[in-house]
């Protein structure tokens, strides 16, 4: 029996990512369909299923598009940052049909922090294209700066074409996306912001609930859904088991159906796949404990 108490670590967003060597044979309830790969801090891979191949992601694209934006303009926790203004673009996005958008009225300035709360949240597309025109110009200048991050991560199956995802030409794996989960939650804003359960547009009532609803189930701490008519569903998430950072991702879940159905399908395979590792670990600790 693998016991965890050896090298497992806290994991503390801010915290340097521990990996340790893959952990055979760990009894998972891995997806039937489309790919998955999990890993614990400072223990190890726990297991990858279905052919890594790059497939569309949809909106956990967003988690890179924070990624660059909080490495190229950094929070503290507790700071709003700078105060980005709403163009035309963004405001005339609002209301796009077939489009996950939060309404932003032009001219409007809302504070880094409140924009990436109302991009990683509620997974405002207008939002995420917006940031990409604020800090690179344009939207494709600023893809130049994703796909450069991902090649630095190593993730050597994965191309950006768009800052929100809404484009299937977004492709990547499951391991692929699993390199940049462990860069991001290490910054305590990112890890901060994909914890919410709700955000607002400052100033306006109306709050916008996170898409992720695994919030708070099976430890889970965040990170991003994506759902498409050609992704189908797909889930970044990461989860605290005792001292544990659990991280895994969930990509093509009822792929080629509607992005309702993908996202549903997402959900109930991640809780399935979160609730086997929280049984796992707290299994393995148990029997470290009694072993001491």
């Amino acid at each position: 029996m693998f016991l965890l108490l050896a090298g497992a670590l806290s994991g503390c967003a801010g915290a340097p990512y521990v990996t340790g060597a893959a952990v055979p044979d760990v009894p998972l309830s891995w997806p039937s369909e489309g790919q998955a790969a999990v890993e614990v801090e400072g223990v190890g891979s726990l297991g990858v299923s279905g052919e890594q191949t790059p497939v569309p992601i949809a909106s956990v694209t967003k988690v890179m598009t924070a990624y660059v934006i909080l490495s190229r303009h950094p929070l503290r926790s507790g700071d709003d940052g700078p105060l980005i203004k709403v163009d035309h673009i963004a405001a005339n996005e609002s209301y796009l049909p077939q489009e996950s958008t939060v309404p932003l009225q032009e001219d409007r300035r809302i504070p880094l922090r409140r924009m990436l709360e109302l991009m990683l949240v509620p997974s405002g597309n207008n939002v995420a294209r917006l940031l990409a025109r604020w800090d690179a110009g344009s939207q494709e200048r600023f893809v130049e700066r994703m796909n450069a991050a991902a090649d630095r991560l190593g993730m050597t199956h994965t191309r950006y074409t768009g800052a929100s995802g809404n484009e299937d030409s977004t492709v990547s794996t499951a391991a692929d996306q699993l390199k940049l989960a462990k860069q991001a939650i290490r910054d305590p804003v990112f890890a901060e912001v994909v914890a919410q359960a709700d955000t607002a547009v400052p100033g306006e009532v109306r709050r916008f609930p996170n898409t992720n609803t695994l919030l708070n189930r099976h430890g889970v701490i965040g990170i991003k859904t994506g759902s498409g008519t050609a992704a189908g569903g797909n889930l970044m998430w990461a989860s605290r088991v005792g001292r544990h950072l659990v991280l895994g991702v969930i990509l093509g879940q009822a792929a080629g159906t509607n992005p309702t159905a993908g996202l549903a399908a997402v959900l109930e395979t991640g809780e399935k796949l979160s609730a086997s590792v929280e049984q796992w670990l707290s299994t393995e600790e148990a029997a470290g404990q009694a072993g001491q």
